[in-house]
């Protein structure tokens, strides 16, 4: 055995329990981080061949893996915009480069132009409502931008949908043709009406007033007015004709709509849009009128108080008059081997050769997790667990220095022979 690799065995020795040490350190150092995922240091022999009778000292190398995969304990807190992934999955972020990174460091809050920033400065991306309901990009990074929640300025967004769900008496009288609403005469008779709340582009109000009449057995009209063009006191007739009207008929055995009859009517809206309003699930039992579902959609103008966040990554606008509009929706990425990720500054978290690609997929997909919103998840360092390995760090390196001290003593020795 050569005292020289005896000693250099022991320096080996010494500088692996010096990076055991160095990502104790870190660990110690990020256990209040968020997101953080602990470093662990595992070991590896150097083995130098040796001839019969004679044995070669080799050493230690250590590699340094990060426990990505494994989750932290969720910590609740008071602010929507703070953002935890309950199960798999990691949040795309960017850099001020835009170069998209992955993170579990949800501690988002707005900046000076609206993005969602954690605290590390990276910028949470999603995909866009503003083209129609977003789909996930299965295999890049395409299409997500940042997610921006503006709080200045007023906005409004015109009616385009809504549902109008009522029971027509089955025992109503027949209305004759002249005396329609559709006729739209001073004798117009009909069997119901309510009213629906409706909004133009600028977002002012507009009531629809909505005629369901009895023309013939298991058959109804339906016609909608402008109300503010309506006689005053009277209601018929209007100053301008029926903004829509559409006939519906109902089954005699189920009193449910029948396959051959309308099942909704498009409304043009006065100074808006058109309203696509759902009749579908009108029914015609032996009861009085009723409405038991009325909605459409649209806000008057009003400002951005809140922002709600689903579990599936809906990123939602709550106004002062408490409607929500749907903004954005956060996706998840996965990878094969999230070990293998390389880990970053800022907490974040870069694809390699051996973790796989990032694949994309919204909250509750297949093996994703959930977004749990009002939360953080709380980083997996143990401290009693890593006090411990600090401890046994340090005792192996000062055994790994008794080695290297006694090889320099006896190569002393040698030397000192020839005296």
């Amino acid at each position: 055995m050569s005292l020289y690799g005896m000693m250099r065995t022991g320096v080996s020795g010494m500088e692996a329990q010096a990076n055991r040490l160095s990502a104790t350190a870190d660990n110690i150092a990020n256990s209040s981080t968020t997101g953080y995922k602990r470093a662990g240091t595992q070991f590896s022999s150097l083995v130098i061949p040796g001839s019969t009778g004679n044995y070669n000292s080799g050493g230690v190398t250590t590699t340094t893996r990060h426990a990505i995969s494994e989750s932290g304990i969720l910590q609740y807190t008071t602010s929507s915009t703070d953002l935890a992934v309950d199960g798999d999955g990691f949040f795309v972020v960017a850099d001020t480069n835009g170069t998209p990174y992955l993170t579990r460091a949800g501690n988002f809050v707005p900046d000076a132009d609206g993005h969602l920033v954690n605290a590390a400065g990276y910028t949470l991306l999603g995909y866009s409502f503003a083209n129609g309901t977003p789909s996930a990009t299965a295999n890049g990074f395409a299409g997500l931008e940042p997610v921006t929640i503006s709080q200045t300025g007023l906005t409004a967004t015109p009616s385009t949908t809504g549902d109008f769900y009522a029971n027509l008496p089955h025992d109503a009288d027949i209305v004759a043709a002249a005396n329609l609403p559709s006729a739209n005469a001073s004798t117009a008779t009909y069997t119901a009406k309510s009213s629906i709340v409706t909004y133009d582009n600028s977002g002012a109000e507009k009531l629809l007033d909505v005629y369901f009449t009895k023309t013939a057995d298991n058959t109804w009209e339906v016609t909608v007015y402008d109300q503010s063009q309506a006689t005053a006191g009277t209601g018929f007739p209007y100053s301008s004709g029926p903004l829509a009207t559409e006939t519906l008929s109902f089954d005699a055995t189920t009193n449910k709509l029948t396959s051959a009859s309308a099942t909704d009517m498009s409304i043009p809206v006065p100074n808006g849009g058109t309203v696509d309003l759902d009749l579908s699930q009108s029914t015609q039992f032996a009861a009085d009128y009723s409405v038991y579902d009325a909605k459409v959609n649209g806000n008057p103008p009003s400002s951005i108080q809140d922002v709600k966040i689903a579990g599936d990554g809906t990123v939602y606008a709550q106004f002062d008059d408490g409607s929500l509009r749907a903004l954005y929706r956060v996706p998840l990425a996965t990878v094969e081997s999230p070990d293998n990720l390389q880990t970053l500054t800022g907490n974040v978290f870069a694809a390699t050769a051996d973790s796989g690609d990032p694949a994309l997929g919204f909250p509750g997909d297949g093996k994703l997790g959930d977004i749990k919103s009002g939360a953080l998840e709380n980083s997996n360092v143990d401290i009693a667990q890593e006090l411990t390995d600090m401890i046994e760090a340090q005792r192996t390196y000062t055994a790994n220095s008794k080695v290297f001290q006694t090889g320099s003593d006896l190569m002393d020795v040698l030397v000192n022979l020839a005296r």
